[in-house]
């Protein structure tokens, strides 16, 4: 419906979840952000969805939190009480499959935080970043400061943090921001498809590679290579020989398959 703040649409395991306030550049109310803890963790408990596409309607992926709202309700996001009774990032975490993010338009401040919670970015020619924290006055809350500086490299997030310069799709992918860069109208089928792909691996794989490489990237690198030798001996005692070998000759397939 037309009033909805977040559409969500089933292409067999994949759903694709859209931002839906395009007159205010899906600006981050306390309503949409009420809403998307709501999908999420719908989502989560559904036993027919394996990814999620997260995407905006509109010039905007989001603008970021509602500035006039969040006026009235305190500007301490990720601590503050509004924050901590609505937990997008929470809510986003706890989400076991992947979420890719199709960047189609303005992702500033608690929308680029937005997308920072995504697993993996694709990105619009139209789609340009910013931070504006500082220009604003306003410390994020929402992992941004952290997470910035681990994908991209802490000069140049710091160049980014600092000025509050907006950075466009091609550098976005340039400085490994963003994955792949596509025509507006591309995007989301883009993605469709990525997720599509990604759920034709093993789910039970699929989820212990995500906690995998989340947990581990969390933690001091030998602490990290330390556990994904636990669980690699954890998990080898659910496989056999022939789950292996058949699941072998399936990716071998489908190589053969890719390569026309």
């Amino acid at each position: 419906m037309a009033d909805e703040i977040i559409l969500v649409e089933r292409d067999g395991p994949v759903a694709l979840v859209t931002l839906n306030r395009p007159d205010a550049l899906n600006a981050l109310s306390r309503a949409l952000r009420a809403e998307i803890v709501r999908v999420f963790t719908e989502l989560k408990d559904d036993a027919e969805i394996r990814a999620v596409v997260l995407t905006g309607a509109g010039r905007a992926f989001t603008a970021g939190v509602d500035l006039k709202e969040a006026g009235q309700t305190g500007f301490a996001l990720g601590a503050d009480e509004d924050s901590k009774a609505i937990n997008i990032l929470a809510a986003m975490e706890a989400y076991p499959w992947p979420i890719i993010g199709a960047i189609n338009g303005f992702a500033i401040t608690g929308g680029f935080e937005l997308a920072l919670m995504c697993d993996v970015l694709l990105a619009s020619e139209n789609a340009k970043f910013a931070d504006t924290h500082a220009r604003v006055g306003i410390v994020p809350g929402w992992g941004l400061s952290q997470k910035l500086s681990r994908l991209i490299g802490i000069s140049r997030a710091k160049e980014l943090s600092f000025t509050g310069n907006f950075i466009d799709a091609e550098m976005s992918e340039r400085w490994g921001l963003v994955n792949r860069v596509y025509k507006a109208d591309e995007l989301v089928p883009a993605a469709m498809k990525l997720a599509h792909e990604m759920c034709g691996t093993q789910p039970v794989l699929l989820k212990k590679y995500k906690a995998l490489i989340d947990d581990g990237f969390g933690m001091p690198f030998a602490d990290a290579m330390k556990e994904e030798v636990r669980r690699s001996i954890e998990h080898a005692n659910s496989v056999t020989a022939d789950s292996v070998e058949e699941a072998r000759k399936q990716v071998t397939a489908r190589g053969r398959d890719q390569q026309g």
